[in-house]
């Protein structure tokens, strides 16, 4: 599948019309709805693919593991695990109040190099947050991987942090599909 068939693919199931607010706080006359497409087998797959593809090639350098934000990143994070062989963690919105009470499931080492999967990123302020919680916990994250930019300051937003981001597609790139 190339890139403008999967575009139109992500268009047709994850594309609605309307008056929306996003995590951000900002109203949109558009919603990417990234459980339409994360649900689905087949692209769940081919993003699996491509996301571990992009990440075992960000910066130049591989990552020891992939990590996924709790919920929308978690599903990515596993399907390009499997794709690329890479060990995932599953990084919570906040710490569990109970049993380990840990904000990162999984195991990793201090000193690993971690590549951030996300949905779609916007401001980037979830991005952020699971990236200071990777670091808090000793971890090295300089890349993340989206499946979609909206381009509405995202990816400056994580540079800001020391992170580039790596968008498999731009936003008018699938609204233009």
């Amino acid at each position: 599948m190339n890139d403008n068939e999967l575009a139109k693919l992500l268009r047709t199931h994850a594309y609605l019309e309307g008056d929306f607010v996003l995590r951000s706080g900002r109203r949109s006359r558009y919603y990417l709805d990234k459980y339409r497409f994360e649900t689905e087998p087949a692209l769940l797959r081919e993003l699996g693919d491509r996301i571990a593809a992009r990440a075992l090639d960000a910066n130049g350098e591989r990552p020891d593991r992939l990590a996924g934000p709790e919920l929308g990143g978690v599903a990515l994070a596993a399907a390009a695990s499997l794709a690329s062989g890479l060990p995932f963690l599953i990084v919570r919105k906040e710490a569990k109040e109970y049993g380990t009470e840990k904000r990162l499931e999984g195991g990793f080492a201090a000193g690993e190099r971690v590549c951030l999967v996300e949905d779609v990123i916007t401001t980037g302020g979830a991005a952020v947050s699971a990236v200071k919680a990777l670091r808090e916990a000793g971890l090295e994250c300089r890349s993340a991987v989206c499946v979609v930019d909206r381009e509405e300051g995202g990816a400056d937003e994580l540079a800001r942090h020391g992170v580039r981001l790596f968008p498999l597609f731009r936003a008018s790139d699938v609204l233009e599909a």
